[in-house]
Parts: structure tokens; sequence; C-alpha cells
């Protein structure tokens, strides 16, 4: 019973000892930080990105000269110190030197004048020179062998190739009026290689394998648990041989020496089986991907991109949704995911060598040796189960060093070892000097580490709780270092960065360890893994809900100049903000104030736009939105109620615009056609609405944007009608009737245009043709079709395929609209609109407008009192 006693005696006077506030044996003692490795990692990282392409005589110029430097630096330094210590002192003058602690040398005297500086340079010189070597050598590897020469002939081989990564999908990309088809990447070594004449070469070259979606599973093949094909189950390591075409990279100055194209039916045929960790790691994956399938949609796809970054669940939208919040992060497993698990184990970070220090490993007794060892091999099969990406990588680097100083006993400081990680992992694998993903995870770690501290205590001192404090700095201090990178990639600022990671931050922990405990337990007992992953999926939701919401605030981001011009710019703005705003806190008024106008800024709510910008404009009846090349246009209803017609090619543009309009309930929604510049908007016309039904064409072509739309009708659980000629419809004072398709077109659509829905629309006293995209074979059935009768005297037309030069004149002069309004993209790839379409309705008296050059367009008044504004 006396031994709490005792132990605390002991540790009082060993502190009351020290001449330090904290005491010698506190592991948190302050003093000055140790930035002496800090240069050479930096130059090491800055001379693996120059010389990984550079000529290999530029390589052993800059070794040869670095070595020959820090060779005569070290032998002035030896030769000093060889000299200050052959001769004793002077008879009679001899006076003791008093030596700080710390800082005497091996000999026991002190150091040379100037021997430190020497010795810093000379270790920055070996740096760069490692550095150039380790970058030149992979490099090489990249240039040398038959593959580039192959590339450069887009030579057709047969190749074995050694699987190094996981095979993900490409997103769904809009390209005109289709959908381009995803594709599979897989990133690999070719280690053999057949040409069509049998001459084979032995080599090892990366490549990027690039599989169509025409190759057999590889694309179409999905379910609700994600693609299934023989091309998504391989896994690293795995050995393939396959029959494809080499193409030179599309990126000079990358990691693969060529492009390896699958194409037609190929399937992989695996000549070698994966390792056996890889499969171990690979029955984690799958357990983990088991575990979550019958949680909801988010959280499905969500928790495991948040414990091992498997994201081939996240779906376009949500995906855009992270990116536009700045939480992408969560998705790309890095040092968080660590540092939470191994603070489960060891106990919370200051604590290690400290008698009280919590944790799991202390509660079962393991020595604090046997501690850092187990903590190292939970750190390797962190890399072996979430892949060796860059910030996996760094964060693995860095937890081996924090254990090695756990380990010994001796305390470091962390900005030495994130300094000694990118070092090591520069030397290990230059190209991560060229990873934007690598640029921001170290950016963000220095950030939590130099500007966090600082800043929470600022915060704290002006009466800010003390975990709030730490959570906004933490957040505030990484968006600040990392910003202007961000604005590098995607040119945009995101607004609502910072109290979105603040509020996700609550749920990242207890998701993170909830799916590591599913995914270490579903290879055993899978119910177990099920009830965990189920209890993971609540802060996994959370977080997706948090960036769901940030996305779709209005002004949540601001477009902002791209480059590294645009980062530049940023990061003198992000210096300006953080010096104003040290002032402000001084001035709690002001900073409410600014508070305010930030909030209305980035919610931007109807009523207060309206009255500034004048948008949308009073009374309006019609808008059509700028939504680049495709179509999406509203009817008003009244009551924040509205009809869309068609979607266009973006969810986030048509989302914004419906937003800005005020649109919160659609009775109906109607999608002329089924081509993509018309649906593929659909998720963003549907997110957070009140959706009644959504109305189609019955010619059910493309046969992929046909499912995709019934998907999301059944996701929402929205019924789905067919549009034919005849069928009329009101809500309010606002009514419709469809002119085409009839039951059986005549004469039959020649493809998905012709079969579009037009529409005759009566707002009050005003008459709109809507033409969706028909052609000039179905505008003359139309005329010629009982609804001919009632085209004439339309005051508004939304003139058919985005203004394109086919266009019947007669369809043109029967209907002679006072307003002509065509939906097009800036430099669109099909020249639209037409200048003889233009000229034509200009000929029959219409005012034309078009969205490239107008912006969003909106139809108000009636009669006399028609008019357009613009936003």
């Amino acid at each position: 019973m006396r031994r709490a006693p005792d132990l605390q005696a002991r540790r009082a006077a060993v502190h009351a000892a020290s001449s330090g506030r904290l005491g010698a044996a506190h592991p948190r003692q302050e003093g000055p930080t140790d930035l002496r490795l800090v240069p050479p990692a930096l130059a090491a990282w800055a001379t693996a990105a120059v010389m990984l392409d550079a000529a290999a005589v530029w390589v052993t110029s800059t070794a040869v000269v670095c070595l020959v430097a820090a060779g005569v630096l070290l032998l002035v330094r030896g030769r000093a110190a060889g000299g200050g210590s052959t001769g004793g002192p002077v008879a009679g003058q001899s006076t003791p030197v008093p030596v700080p602690a710390g800082r005497a040398s091996r000999a026991g005297g002190p150091p040379a004048r100037g021997a430190w500086p020497r010795v810093s340079v000379a270790a920055l010189l070996l740096c760069v020179a490692a550095a150039a070597v380790s970058a030149g050598l992979h490099g090489a590897d990249v240039r040398r062998g038959p593959v580039p020469e192959l590339a450069r002939r887009y030579a057709t081989v047969t190749a074995e190739v050694e699987v190094t990564s996981d095979p993900r999908l490409t997103r769904p990309r809009i390209s005109g009026d289709h959908a381009a088809p995803a594709s599979l990447l897989i990133e690999g070594d070719v280690r053999r290689v057949v040409e069509a004449d049998g001459t084979a070469a032995v080599t090892r070259t990366p490549v990027l394998v690039i599989v169509d979606a025409g190759a057999r599973g590889a694309g179409g093949e999905t379910s609700a648990d994600g693609p299934r094909s023989p091309w998504f189950t391989l896994l690293p390591s795995t050995r393939v041989r396959v029959v494809a075409r080499f193409a030179p990279p599309a990126v000079g100055g990358d990691r693969i020496a060529a492009v390896l194209r699958v194409r037609g039916k190929s399937v992989p045929e695996v000549v070698g089986g994966p390792s056996g960790v890889q499969r171990f790691a690979g029955r984690l994956r799958a357990g983990l991907r088991e575990a979550t399938d019958g949680l909801p949609a988010d959280a499905r796809a969500l928790l495991p991109g948040l414990v091992v970054g498997d994201t081939s669940r996240i779906t376009p939208e949500l995906d855009e949704a992270f990116k536009d919040t700045d939480l992408a992060h969560t998705l790309a497993v890095s040092g968080s995911n660590l540092t939470i698990i191994l603070a489960l184990l060891i106990g919370p970070p200051g604590t290690a060598q400290l008698v009280e220090r919590r944790g799991l490993a202390p509660r079962l007794g393991i020595p604090l040796r046997t501690t850092a060892l187990l903590g190292g091999a939970l750190t390797l099969g962190f890399v072996v189960v979430c892949r060796p990406d860059p910030s996996v990588l760094r964060a693995a680097a860095c937890g081996a060093v924090v254990l090695l100083a756990l380990a010994t006993g001796r305390r470091r400081s962390l900005i030495p070892a994130l300094a000694t990680a990118v070092l090591l992992l520069v030397l290990y694998d230059p190209w991560l000097a060229r990873s934007y993903g690598f640029l921001l995870s170290v950016l963000a770690t220095g950030a939590l580490l130099t500007l966090s501290p600082r800043w929470s205590e600022a915060l704290r001192r002006r009466r800010v709780p003390p975990r709030l404090a730490e959570g906004l700095a933490a957040a505030a201090a990484a968006q600040a270092l990392c910003a202007p990178v961000v604005a590098v990639l995607s040119a945009r600022v995101s607004l609502v960065a910072v109290p979105c990671n603040l509020l996700a931050e609550i749920a990242v922990a207890p998701a993170t360890v909830l799916g590591f405990a599913a995914l270490a337990t579903a290879p055993v007992l899978m119910p177990v893994a099920k009830v965990l992953a189920w209890c993971a999926s609540w802060p996994a939701g959370w977080i997706a809900d948090i960036a769901r919401t940030g996305a779709a605030l209005p002004g949540g981001g601001v477009d902002w100049p791209g480059g590294w011009g645009g980062a530049w710019l940023l990061a003198l703005v992000t210096v300006a903000v953080l010096l104003i705003g040290r002032r402000l806190l001084r001035h709690p008024w002001w900073c409410g104030a600014c508070l305010v106008l930030l909030v209305l800024l980035v919610v931007q709510p109807p009523p207060l736009t309206r009255v500034i910008t004048g948008w949308p404009p009073p009374g309006w009846r019609f808008a059509m939105c700028d939504v680049g090349q495709g179509d999406a246009t509203v009817l008003a209803a009244g009551n924040g109620s509205g009809v869309v017609v068609d979607a266009g090619p973006d969810p986030k543009l048509v989302d914004r615009c419906l937003r800005t309009l005020g649109i919160t309930r659609i009775p109906l929604i109607v999608l002329t056609h089924f081509h993509a510049d018309h649906v593929a908007g659909l998720p963003g016309v549907l997110r957070g609405r009140e959706v009644g039904a959504i109305e189609t064409t019955g010619f059910e072509q493309p046969a992929d944007q046909v499912r995709f739309v019934r998907k999301e009708a059944v996701a929402r659980h929205i019924p789905l009608t067919r549009a034919v000629a005849g069928e009329q419809r009101r809500t309010g004072s606002l009514s419709w009737q469809v002119l085409w398709p009839p039951p059986r077109p005549a004469p039959d659509p020649d493809g998905p245009n012709d079969a579009s829905v037009a529409l005759l629309v009566r707002s009050g006293g005003l008459r709109l043709l809507l033409l969706g995209d028909l052609e000039p074979p179905a505008q003359q059935a139309l005329l010629r079709s009982q609804q001919g009768a009632l085209l004439g005297g339309v005051d508004v037309l939304k003139v058919a395929h985005h203004g394109s030069a086919y266009q019947d004149p007669e369809l043109l002069r029967r209907v002679a609209p006072r307003i002509a309004l065509i939906s097009c993209g800036e430099h669109n790839m099909y020249g639209h609109p037409a200048p003889s379409t233009v000229a034509a309705l200009r000929a029959e008296g219409a005012v034309v407008l078009r969205t490239d050059r107008d912006g969003a367009l909106a139809v108000t008044g009636e009669g006399r009192e028609l008019g357009v504004a613009r936003d």
C-alpha cells in the first residue's frame, strides 16, 4: 500500500534536483526546438525532385561535388579539433573555461569554434549527394530497357506484369452528349515482354495498365457491393500475362515508363499468385467490405475509405463533396489514422514515459520497450493493409522514429522526427518528392506541430475552452498551410474547410477505432464485425453528412487562379488575413461582425441574395441554368416550387442554380431524353429536395444512362413515368402539354434526339415552347401532327439541340418567337450555337440570348412587360 507514496516521493526528489521547470526526468521538458535536420531534409527533397529526369552526367557531377565539399569540410574540422588538443595550457595561465551542458565534446573540451556549422553544412551536402544518386537511379529505371522504345512505337506485345497497387476505377466524366466509359487503372512492373515477332526481353519497368471498358468485366459489371471482375480481384504482387498495346505516358516526368492498354475481351492470365502477406491483407480488406455490406449507402462507401483507404464504393457525388469541403484527406489513410491506433496502444502523446501513462499496453502490464516493439509491428501491419501510399509511408516513418525514441528512453522533438521521416522517405522513394499528396501530408503534419500549439494557446488565453481551442487551432493551421497547394490542384478555395474539418474530427477517431476493430474481427467473427461496423456507421455517416452539407452551401467555395502563381497569391492573402485577425482578436465585437458576414457569405440566404444581386428577379416565370454544354431549365410553380426540365451534365452546377432560384420542392422532373448532357446532373436536382415524379421519353437509349436514371429514382423511391403526346398537366397557375413524342413516333426516331420530349407551357398569359434536342425529321413530323396547330404565337422558345445548325426553317417560321433562349457551353467542341440558326431566329424578329455569353437567364412578365434577366 506504500508503493504509490514512495513512487511519488522518488519522482518529486528527481524533479527537485533538476534545474528545469518541469524536471529533467519529464519527457516534455521545454527547450529550443532542434532544427538541424530540417535543412538536410528540404535539400534532399528538392534535389530528388530535380534529379529524377536529369542526365547521368548531371547526377554524377552533383554527387561528386557534394561529396568532395563535404569531405573538405569534415577534414578541416578534424584538423581544427586535433590542433586544439595537442598543446597543453601555458604554465601559470591556466583558466577554467565553463562548458554549457550538452555542448562538451567527446574528449571533454568544448568544440572548436565554427565546428558545428561545418558539420551541419557537410551533413546537408551528404544528403544532397545521396538524394541525387537515389533519384538518378530511380529515374534511370524508368528510362532503361525495351519498354520506352516499344511505347514510342505503340507496339502490341504479350507482357508479364507484376501488380503493385490495388485496381481502381476512374470517375465517370461527361464528353459531349455521352458519358465516357470508366476504365480500370492498375500500377505494375513489366517483368517480361514478348513482341509480335517473338523477340523476348526480361526487364523491370514501371507501367500503368489501363483496362478499357470493353475488356471483360472491366466496365459495366457492377453491383451493390462494387465492381466484380477478374481484373478487380487482383492483389498486389500478383503476376499476370496480358496481350496489350504500349503507349507513351500522357505526362512526362512521371514514375511510369509507359501505358499498357488492354482492349477487347482480354482477361488476365495469372502466372504467379500474390504473396502470403498480400493475401492476408486482401482477406482483411475483403472482410471489412463484407462487414459493411448492410450499412446505409454513405457509411458503406465511407468506412472502408476511412480505415484502409478503399474508395471503390465512393460515388462521384460524395467524392466531389469531400473535395469541396477539403475533407478528402480523411479518405487518404494518413498519420491521423496511425496516431489514433498507436494512442490506443501506448496512450496519449506526451505520457508514454510517465508512470501515469495510459493505453492498453500499461493496463496489460506490458513494459515500455516491448510496447515500442508492438507499436512497430502494428505500424508495419498498418502499411501492408493500407498499402504504401505517400501519406501512409510518411505516417509509418514518423511513427518508427517516435517509437525508436520511446524504446531507447531518449526524448525527441517531433520536428526532427518529421524531418527524419521526410529524409528517409525521399531517399527510399525519390518519386515522393513530386507527389502532391506527400507534400500535403508533410505540410499538414508540420502545421500541427508548429502553428497549432501556439494558436491553441492563444485561443485558451482568450477563454476559449481547451478542447475547442485545440480542434480549431489544428483545423485552421492545417488549412493555412495546405490551402495554397490545394488551390494549385483545384483552382478553388473552400470557405467551409475549417468548420467542416472541426465537426468531422469529432467522428474520425470513433469511426477509425471501430472500423479497425471490424477489420480485425471479420476473418474470425463476422457477426461481431458486422456489429462493430454498424456502430462505426454512425460516426461515418456523420462525416458524410458534414461533407454533403458543406458542399451544398452556395458560398462554400470561391474560384481562385490555378497554378503556382495562384498558390503564392493565396499564401499572401492568408498571411494578411492572419495579421488582421490577430488584431481583431482584441476586439470581440469586430470578431463577431466578421463572423456574421462570413456566415452570410457562405449561406447566401435567397432573400438577402436577391436584394444584393437582383437574382433571381421577382416574379420570374422560366429560368435557364448555365450548366455548360447541356440543358437544365426550371418552370416556376410558386412558393419555392418548380418543374425542372432536364438536369444538365454536372450535378454541382444544376444544384447551385436551383439553390439560387430558391427551389426546394419539385412536383415533376422531365428528362427530355437520355443523353448524358441532359440527365447526368440528376443527383444535383434531387439533392435535398422533395420530388414528386420523374417523367422520361419512351426511347430508352443510351442504355447506360437509362440505368443511371432508374438507379437514382429507385434509391430515392421516386416513381418513373413516360411522356406521351397529348398528355396535359397543371400545378397552380402553371400548365403544360406534351407535344412529342407520339405513342409510336413517326418516323421512327433516328437516335435519342428525335425522341425528345417537347412541351408547350402556359404560365399565366405566357406561352413557352421547349423542344429538347429535336432534329429536322422530328421537327417536320411535329409540324404535321395534330399538335402542330398549337405552335403559333409562342412568346419564348427554348431552341432545340443547343442551337445547332440542324433546324427546320418552317418550324422556326411557324413558331416566330419573341425571345429565343439557347443553352450551350463556352468554347464547346460542336460550335453551338450555329451562326445560321442565330441569324434565322433574328430574321423572324426574335431576341436571341445564350448561356455561354449571357450566363443564367430568367424570363419575367408577359405581353408588353415580357423581359429576360441575366445572372
